[in-house]
């Protein structure tokens, strides 16, 4: 199909996003936009009208992006290090596999001593760009998000204390400290910093970057109507900025209850950002995923239940929105979505002779 036949049938379509604890759309982090004024496509070929306001909503990655080299290198051995965990079992890579996406690929993830925890792992690829931290927000930075897992008793188990006498130990990670925190060496505060500097270097160019600096060429012609369709139906509303997503906290079924259709029972983490602030306003409401490399780190939304993406764009579409796509539709929408899936720089992984 054209890409001119395409955009026509959009004259069907209401509105559609990819929400809430994955794909959504509101302008209040609490309540639902009103109903976005349908305004008939584009069916220029050139760029449509569409894809200018998608340039204007979405950013392309800052190149080159720029951090300490010396703290990312010894945060990157930090990263993988199965001493920051009570047993010398889980490293942070044990959960966020640089090469599966910055995440496990789990439904939810596995601590120390085999416990399974109760949250999706989110990806730490392109982290750096998300306004706070963690499906809940709890965390404001990268910094402050390093000190939750090595002590929590179901993922690391372990304790700052114990983590930096066993680094410690070490007589190169003394060296490495001193030479990268000449005022104070080895101290947790480093340790984190040093950690989320690494995490700061993990971004990842994708085609959908050459697209948002004007290639039009970036994107193929299905690619390039999906991304007509995620403009015109809303998805920007909350999926924009730099890591399309990661600017606002939505709830997790605005239209349809998403926890019925689910059909299980409710969990401590599906309260999201209650959790936190413990308003009852703010029950079910999670951080707005980034949608970067969003083919790479099923299954989706903050419990794992979608495993595919083109069960999470049709279930978010009838949650969120009250719509039922057909295949058509998702399978344009998804094709975008493969066009943010982004390069792994070299640097993310450990060298081998480590």
């Amino acid at each position: 199909m054209s890409l001119r036949s395409s955009l026509k049938l959009l004259g069907a379509l209401g509105a559609v996003t990819l929400g809430a604890a994955s794909l959504e759309a509101c302008h209040n982090p609490r309540e639902r936009p009103p109903a976005r004024e349908y305004t008939e496509p584009s069916t220029h070929p050139a760029t449509p009208p569409e894809l200018r306001r998608l340039r204007a909503s979405l950013q392309a990655l800052p190149d080159p992006v720029e951090f300490d080299q010396r703290k990312m290198v010894l945060g990157r051995r930090l990263f993988h290090d199965t001493a920051l965990s009570v047993d010398n079992t889980l490293s942070c890579a044990s959960c966020h596999a640089i090469n599966q996406g910055g995440t496990d690929r789990r439904r939810t993830s596995l601590g120390v001593r085999g416990q399974v925890g109760g949250i999706n792992s989110p990806t730490v690829l392109n982290a750096r760009y998300h306004f706070v931290q963690f499906w809940d927000g709890r965390a404001a930075d990268l910094r402050a998000q390093a000190a939750g897992p090595v002590a929590n008793p179901v993922e690391m188990g372990n304790t700052w204390p114990n983590v930096v006498a066993t680094l410690s130990r070490s007589p190169d990670y003394v060296a490495a400290f001193r030479e990268s925190y000449p005022s104070d060496g080895l101290t947790e505060a480093n340790v984190r910093d040093a950690i989320a500097v690494y995490e700061e270097a993990l971004v990842t160019p994708a085609p959908l970057d050459r697209f948002l600096r004007g290639d039009d060429r970036a994107l193929n012609d299905e690619q390039r109507e999906g991304a007509v369709l995620f403009e015109s139906v809303g998805c920007t509303t909350c999926h924009n900025g730099i890591a399309v997503g990661g600017t606002s906290f939505q709830r997790m079924g605005a239209v349809r209850d998403y926890f019925a259709l689910r059909g299980t029972p409710l969990t401590p983490e599906d309260a999201g950002r209650f959790n936190v602030t413990h308003r009852e306003a703010d029950r079910h409401f999670f951080k707005v995923p980034t949608l970067r490399n969003v083919a790479e780190t099923g299954p989706w939304f903050h419990d794992g239940h979608a495993t595919t993406l083109e069960d999470a764009v049709r279930t978010m579409a009838a949650v969120q929105l009250g719509r039922d796509l057909d295949a058509a539709q998702v399978q344009r929408i998804v094709a975008f979505l493969r066009a943010m899936t982004g390069t792994i720089p070299a640097y993310a992984a450990l060298p081998p002779s480590t």
